[in-house]
């Protein structure tokens, strides 16, 4: 749920609780509708989204918190096409790497099998879950470099271990990433490998805060304005 705060009395209603609808089965409800704003910075970043939609590249996406990027991420998976079918029917698995810790990120992202460790059991990984769909990596730059490294090696190979097997498992997920710092700036102070780092940004989207686009406020108001009666 999100909140939203009436400071002028007497119409003061505070923490007011309001719904919004539901995620789709397939992890997504954004698409390129849901980013407001007809600034220069968005409509060009509008485009580019278009234009890569129908790619398999990766995608990295810089932004600082509160710009929106999984909305970015979301509107890229929901355009994509795979092949003859649609990318956008297949899964969109999100992962805040920051929020994972850093003993339990290997096995969620690759799977494990039984044996492995004590409790393991036989489990799928993100990026199997993701298989023909979009695995949208948050905050990447907090991830610990030798798990990246192997990230690096999925990539590459296009095929992943579970832990405690030798058995392979091809894999076609699109890798979309996002940071909140500036990518060679991960890169130079040793948070994002540099291989990795070029790997992942085959493209690069920035997407410019709202002070910086302030024509855009006025969008967002119009919108929010209108959704909120609705309700």
């Amino acid at each position: 749920a999100c909140m939203i705060k009436y400071l002028n009395e007497p119409f003061a209603r505070k923490e007011i609780n309001l719904e919004i609808r539901e995620k789709s089965d397939f992890g997504t409800q954004y698409t390129l509708e849901d980013m407001k704003g007809s600034s220069k910075e968005m409509r060009n970043l509008k485009e580019k989204i278009q234009m890569i939609s129908g790619t398999s590249s990766s995608v990295m996406i810089y932004g600082e918190t509160g710009t929106g990027k999984e909305l970015v991420a979301q509107a890229i998976h929901n355009l994509s096409e795979r092949k003859n079918s649609k990318r956008a029917d297949m899964p969109f698995i999100k992962i805040n790497c920051a929020a994972i810790p850093e003993n339990l990120l290997e096995s969620i992202l690759f799977g494990t099998v039984k044996g492995a460790y004590t409790g393991a059991e036989n489990r799928q990984g993100l990026f199997e879950v993701a298989n023909g769909g979009t695995l949208f990596l948050d905050e990447i730059n907090s991830m610990e470099l030798g798990v990246q490294a192997k990230i690096l090696k999925a990539i590459e190979e296009k095929e992943i271990r579970r832990i405690g097997s030798t058995n392979p498992i091809k894999i076609d997920a699109r890798i979309i990433s996002a940071l909140n710092e500036e990518p060679m700036q991960c890169v130079k102070k040793n948070k994002l490998r540099r291989d990795l780092f070029y790997r992942l940004s085959v493209v690069e989207l920035d997407i410019a805060p709202l002070r910086e686009r302030q024509e855009d406020i006025f969008d967002l108001a119009d919108y929010y304005i209108e959704h909120y009666n609705e309700k």
